[in-house]
């Protein structure tokens, strides 16, 4: 049966977020909403008789980026082409635009057949800090503030140093309580933000910019205070070599891997204060 394609409520968007559970993803306890604030539009589903079958997030970021996430079938409806039929319909709603997605080992040779090519390799690292910082108990260099008490707009234009488009009316809801959001002010300037979501299980940490790793470590550390000592899972660029060491050092271990992939010219990023993509689903 041919499905219906259109876009999703919120309370459909919820009952992906489920599926993702399910998939063994962790999502955050309040991604729907969250999610939704990126792109309203952004999140399609098939449905066959009034049920939904399939689903993806295709997230549009201005006219010239988007990204593919929560690209799901129900499993009882796998192999009817119903995934393949979200699939096309997210890629059409992003045409133009070079696309990206985070994307498993087992799927990559597939996405390259659809002219997606890797950039690097994002690994989840779990832990706990038994410490303030990672960093060896090092002096902190940078004052820890609520994002709140900063502004929106010196957040996105750091943010945009880090990600391809503005995101403001994503980071408007990002940054928001339950999310536990700070950032690193020196005595000049602005110097990083970071976000910790509650999660089926312990913590995401996404975004985590900072000018350097020392400064990433100290938001990590005050996050994690802020997290009361629950599990922390961030997923780091493995192009950060020191970043990745001090984690290791900390008692932090690799759980999952994916694969940063681009249909069309990768963006230009700072790649030197990317130490946490924000979210597999939205880049």
């Amino acid at each position: 049966m041919k499905p219906s394609i259109r876009t999703l409520s919120l309370q459909e968007l919820s009952i992906l977020i489920d599926w993702a559970a399910a998939e063994g993803w962790n999502p955050g306890l309040d991604d729907a909403a969250m999610f939704q604030a990126a792109d309203p539009e952004g999140f399609i589903g098939a449905f066959v008789g009034g049920e939904m079958v399939a689903a993806i997030s295709a997230v549009a970021y201005g006219r010239d980026f988007g990204f593919i996430g929560l690209y799901i079938c129900h499993p009882d409806m796998r192999g009817r082409g119903y995934g393949k039929a979200v699939w096309n319909a997210g890629m059409a709603r992003l045409a133009g635009r070079t696309i990206g997605l985070d994307g498993v080992e087992e799927q990559r040779a597939n996405y390259q057949r659809k002219g997606f090519e890797p950039v690097y390799e994002t690994i989840r690292y779990s832990g706990r800090l038994a410490n303030r910082s990672a960093g060896g108990g090092s002096v902190p260099t940078t004052t820890a503030r609520l994002t709140s008490d900063i502004g929106i707009p010196d957040i996105v234009a750091y943010d945009t140093l880090c990600f391809p488009a503005p995101r403001t009316s994503f980071l408007r809801r990002w940054l928001q309580p339950p999310h536990r959001a700070l950032a690193a002010v020196t005595s000049r300037k602005m110097a990083g933000y970071a976000v910790a979501r509650s999660c089926r299980d312990g913590f995401k940490i996404g975004p985590l910019f900072a000018d350097d790793a020392q400064m990433a470590l100290e938001l990590l550390g005050d996050l994690a205070i802020a997290c009361q000592g629950g599990d922390l899972n961030i997923d780091v660029p493995a192009t950060g070599a020191d970043f990745i060491a001090a984690l290791e050092a900390a008692g932090f271990s690799p759980t999952f891997s994916t694969t940063r992939m681009y249909q069309g010219p990768p963006p230009q990023l700072d790649a030197n204060r990317i130490f946490g993509v924000t979210t597999l689903e939205l880049g």
